[in-house]
């Protein structure tokens, strides 16, 4: 396994981590690395359910990854408004939502051809 995709799967999979630790909803992973036209390897999807677990999840996501690996995102967009927050890590592209955000945007819907890891909430 080459150190760039070692490196994606592990933000992948601690950027999940980092989402669950705050309850995200409907978590999803989307694996893009087998699409020709991918513009990173992998996807994270998820929502909360007000604007402050939006951030807190986004919040939780860039903590994980900086104490763990000490990576950071190379930007962080939205969030002025708690609608939608994106981290990327270039390889790794964390999109968080509100609901009735996620549902307009339908990012599943337009990468539905990666290979789709879906999480299971925690009780709220």
């Amino acid at each position: 396994m080459s150190d760039k995709v070692a490196l994606s799967d592990a933000i992948a999979t601690i950027a999940v981590n980092g989402a669950k630790e705050k309850k995200a909803r409907s978590l999803v992973k989307i694996d893009l690395r087998n699409l020709d036209v991918a513009v990173s390897d992998f996807f994270i999807i998820c929502h909360g359910d007000s604007n402050t677990q939006v951030k807190a999840i986004a919040d939780s996501v860039e903590k994980e990854l900086k104490e763990s690996i000490d990576e950071k995102p190379f930007s962080r967009e939205g969030g002025e408004n708690g609608q939608w927050v994106v981290l990327d890590y270039l390889n790794v592209v964390v999109h968080i939502f509100l609901k009735e955000s996620r549902e307009f945007y339908g990012l599943e819907t337009l990468w539905g051809d990666g290979d789709l890891t879906q999480y299971p909430d925690h009780n709220q």
